[in-house]
């Protein structure tokens, strides 16, 4: 699919999507629970879709109606031998392997070329050391082993993912365990959304000491509730009023713990000089970031060799899409500076890179210069009403 944009203005008023993260965690935690959780404000994105068919998979029934998403525990765990596709979603592979190793019993989880060309060594090494299957190919891993309760150190300059999806599964065990995360530990609030969310549900697990996770309960009871607005695709919205919209954002709780709440902060940054960000606890706000310093008056960001391994390399993907606009950024050592730019539309169709934040930043840009970019149809990901929100603010895109 490709949208074409004109330089348009947006105003309006917008509710934020749900948190595409804390979906993710509430799903789990529900086919964890004891008793029938209702949990409303769900998007069906792609992630999450995939998230659901593979706690389906995995024996929970789970029922959908409007926004709302019932899930009955009772069945969870039980299948024999069960396929869980992932399709692109990171989030539900990483979350799930875990927990599939719990079963004692063979598994497969399958999903996109892209999707297995992301790290999964943490898994691996893991599994290695216990002597578990662990075959990995272009399309899918295949799993056997029986994780055990216990003592586990994981590195905390990983995806932080691998963190939550080992809490989840040792949540499941229903014994005491704990879990060390080896300093410098990145993503700190991913994980803090992960203990939000097992709380919720009765779970006691918790911060010991500083890098120190203890659980001590599995999950006791079910839970009734909507999930919270989402900074990370807010952050998207918030953009077009930084380059000269007027758009209410509203369905952001203040004082939530996605670390991505600190768009705010940096774009006012952005606004007022040419500052030094980090992105080690915010790294899908790298490509929206990129994009406005460009238009703004140029930045520094550091913590960036993560942004490696998303849906697509993104500090590269900006790279070149700006560069077909007359821009680009510079790259260093786990550090990407991106210069002041004259972004004109040259004519050449700008490519998303089959990954949501590229489509989504790149619209920021051509809302300014005007142009087109192939592939819009990645935002299906994370916000599939991404085009018909920004249409209804005054967006002149075309979709074609």
């Amino acid at each position: 699919m490709i949208a074409a944009f004109k330089p348009c203005t947006l105003r309006g008023r917008v509710s934020a999507p749900p948190s595409k993260s804390m979906a993710h965690r509430y799903l789990i935690g529900a086919a964890l629970s004891q008793g029938v959780s209702r949990l409303s404000g769900i998007d069906y994105s792609e992630d999450i879709l995939a998230s659901i068919d593979c706690l389906r998979a995995l024996g929970a029934k789970i029922e959908t109606a409007g926004d709302t998403v019932t899930v009955d525990p009772k069945g969870f765990m039980k299948h024999v031998s069960p396929v869980l596709a992932c399709r692109e979603s990171g989030s539900t592979l990483r979350f799930l392997i875990p927990l599939a190793l719990c079963l004692g019993q063979e598994v497969v989880l399958g999903g996109s070329r892209r999707l297995f060309e992301r790290p999964l060594e943490v898994y691996e090494t893991l599994c290695r050391e216990r002597n578990f299957l662990f075959r990995r190919n272009e399309a899918s891993v295949t799993l056997c082993g029986r994780l055990q309760s216990g003592t586990y150190q994981l590195r905390g300059d990983i995806s932080s993912q691998f963190i939550t999806g080992l809490m989840f599964a040792l949540t499941y065990l229903n014994e005491p365990s704990v879990l060390q995360i080896l300093p410098p530990f990145e993503s700190r609030s991913y994980v803090n959304l992960t203990l939000e969310a097992l709380r919720s549900f009765g779970a006691e697990a918790a911060f010991a000491q500083e890098n120190t996770i203890v659980i001590r309960k599995p999950c006791s009871h079910a839970y009734t509730g909507k999930i919270e607005g989402d900074y990370s695709n807010a952050a998207f919205l918030d953009a077009f009023n930084r380059i000269g919209s007027d758009i209410q954002i509203s369905n952001l709780r203040p004082g939530s713990l996605q670390g991505d709440s600190v768009y705010a902060d940096y774009f006012r940054l952005l606004e007022e000089g040419s500052p030094v960000l980090d992105l080690s606890d915010c790294p899908d706000l790298g490509p929206v970031l990129f994009a406005l310093a460009a238009l703004k008056n140029g930045a520094a960001f550091t913590g960036t060799d993560r942004l490696k391994a998303k849906e697509s390399d993104r500090g590269q993907a900006m790279h070149q899409e700006l560069a077909k606009l007359g821009g680009g950024l510079i790259f260093g050592d786990n550090t990407i500076i991106v210069p002041k730019q004259e972004l004109k539309d040259k004519g050449i169709v700008l490519d998303g890179h089959n990954d949501h934040r590229i489509v989504m930043a790149l619209s920021v840009v051509l809302s300014r210069t005007g142009g087109s970019i192939d592939g819009a149809q990645a935002v299906r990901k994370s916000y599939p009403g991404f085009f018909e929100e920004i249409r209804k603010l005054g967006a002149e895109v075309t979709l074609c």
